[in-house]
């Protein structure tokens, strides 16, 4: 297991990306999949680092773990922020048009579907948000 600390800051976005890249690519992880993983990242840092600490800054843990039974990458993001579970908000009408379909929801939702598993839980004042990719 391997972690990384930053500010949640969108400008850390790319600092996290290759973090995680770094370790999917010593597990020869397809090509197909760390873009996946990558799409996830962008959506979840991203939410961090827009609506956790507003109007402040915190630290954002980023940790790595590859599982070998299935081959697995399981990616947590622990965050002091407000506490909130994106995995609560209701699934957007993917039948809608843009113009019709509520504003927000989409990204998380596209995260639940391209990974193999997501939870969430507060624990002891902290966002815990892990997702998992079978590679």
């Amino acid at each position: 297991m391997k972690e990384l600390t930053v500010e949640a800051k969108t400008e850390n976005l790319d600092r996290v990306t290759d973090f995680v890249n770094e370790q999917l690519e010593e597990w020869n992880c397809p090509l197909k999949t760390i873009h996946r993983i990558d799409i996830a990242i962008d959506e979840l840092f991203g939410n961090i680092a827009n609506y956790a600490y507003r109007p402040g800054v915190g630290p954002v843990t980023v940790r790595v773990e590859i599982r070998r039974e299935p081959l697995s990458a399981i990616i947590t993001f622990i965050d002091r922020g407000v506490p909130y579970d994106p995995l609560q908000k209701e699934d957007p009408d993917v039948t809608l048009s843009a113009e019709e379909r509520g504003i927000g929801g989409l990204g998380i939702y596209m995260v639940k579907k391209s990974m193999d598993g997501i939870r969430y839980e507060y624990k002891d004042g902290r966002n815990i948000l892990t997702v998992e990719k079978n590679i």
